[in-house]
Parts: structure tokens; sequence; C-alpha cells
């Protein structure tokens, strides 16, 4: 009964679309803008890291306070599964007809709970990676850290259930790769290019009449 709780309020929390909130409140909608993926990787796109820090925040304390209902709860696994819950809620949210984001954060806010001292060494590890590179591969750099240090702190089955939290979020990002702009944005109707134009055949062009021609047919006036 404790897995079913701990699922159903994981759920709940993850659906609170705190990116979407957040932009909407500077007047953006994430669903139209950028990739169309309204997560807080968008968020800071288009609204910058001053005004986007608190869909990075929002988007990992779901998950955080879903790990942590879990925990008391029933331990690790309830904790685990109502991380889970909450990444499938913001992947698919209730409150937002399942248009949700990829759950980056969510896992992030998660690690926390599954593995403190791993969740920060790896925040460490991006900190400096951001320094040098920057902000996104620092972020990189700290995820796929993470089972790799948690393998020194926790059992091998710990670690291999983090292991299906990263695969739910890779499968999120094949699903839901855009090649072009976010859906809703009015593509431009194709126009003629210039290359287009200059391989008018000469026999097309012989074919035209002139304007002497033109003024000189049946329909013309005297």
């Amino acid at each position: 009964m404790q897995y079913v709780a701990a699922v159903v309020i994981g759920y709940l929390l993850g659906s609170i679309p705190v990116s979407s909130i957040v932009a909407r409140r500077h007047r953006v909608d994430l669903h139209r803008t950028g990739d169309g993926n309204p997560g807080a990787w968008n968020a800071l796109a288009q609204l910058g890291a001053r005004r986007a820090w608190p869909a990075f925040a929002g988007d990992g304390a779901k998950a955080l306070a879903a790990g942590l209902a879990g925990w008391v709860a029933g331990g690790w696994w309830c904790a685990w599964a109502a991380i889970a819950a909450a990444m499938v809620g913001h992947a698919l949210p209730l409150f937002a007809r399942g248009r949700g984001g990829k759950a980056v954060m969510c896992f992030v806010g998660g690690a926390f709970v599954l593995a403190p001292p791993a969740a920060i060494a790896c925040v460490l590890l991006g900190a400096v990676v951001t320094a040098v590179v920057g902000f996104a591969w620092g972020v990189r750099a700290g995820v796929f850290a993470y089972p790799l240090v948690q393998l020194a702190t926790e059992p091998v089955e710990h670690v291999a259930a983090t292991g299906l939290l990263m695969t739910l979020i890779g499968a999120l990002f094949a699903v839901r790769r855009r090649p072009g702009r976010a859906s809703g944005a009015p593509a431009a109707a194709p126009t003629p290019s210039g290359a287009a134009r200059r391989a008018d055949p000469p026999a097309a062009r012989a074919s035209r009449p002139g304007p002497a021609e033109r003024s000189c047919g049946p329909s013309a006036r005297p």
C-alpha cells in the first residue's frame, strides 16, 4: 500500500508544470517557443539564467519532495518508486494534458534522496566543469557521473535502479526530439530561390513575348 501512495504522490507532484508557470509569468509559452519542451532547459533558453532559475529549482524540488515522501513511507525502494513516478508525471503531466518535459531536473532532485553523498560530489564536479566549459556541459558531467560515484557508496541494485531512471530520460529525448521549430509555430512558405530563377531554360525565355510583342497582340488597343 505504501508503494501505491508513493507513486500517486510522486506522479501528482511531477505533474505540476513549474517551468511553464515560471515562463508564463514572463509572457512566454514554452510549448510554442524554442524546441517546444516545457521544461527548465527551454525556460533557460527563452528567459535567461536570472529568470529561469526558479524553473530549475522547482523541477528538481518536485522529485526531491516525492522521494522524501516515499522514503518516509517505505524506505529506499519506495523513494525510488516515488521519484520514478515524479519523472513520469513531469513527462506526461496530468495538469498539462500530457505535454511535459524530459525530466532531467527531476532526476537531479531525486538523486539527492537516493544517494546524497554521490549527488553532492556530482554537484561539485558539475560546478567545476561549468566554470571551465559551460553550464550545459557541467550538468551533463554531473548527471552521467552520478551512477559511477553512486557505485562507490550504494549497493549494485541501487545503481541498476538509477540506470532505469536514466534510461527513461534517454527514451524521452529520443521520442521528443524535434528537428525543426516547435509545434504550433507557423513555418514560412517556400519561395523560389535565385538559383531556380537563373535555371530558367533559354528556350522558355525565348518563347515569352517581349514588351513590343505584347503591345501589338490581338487584345491591344490602337
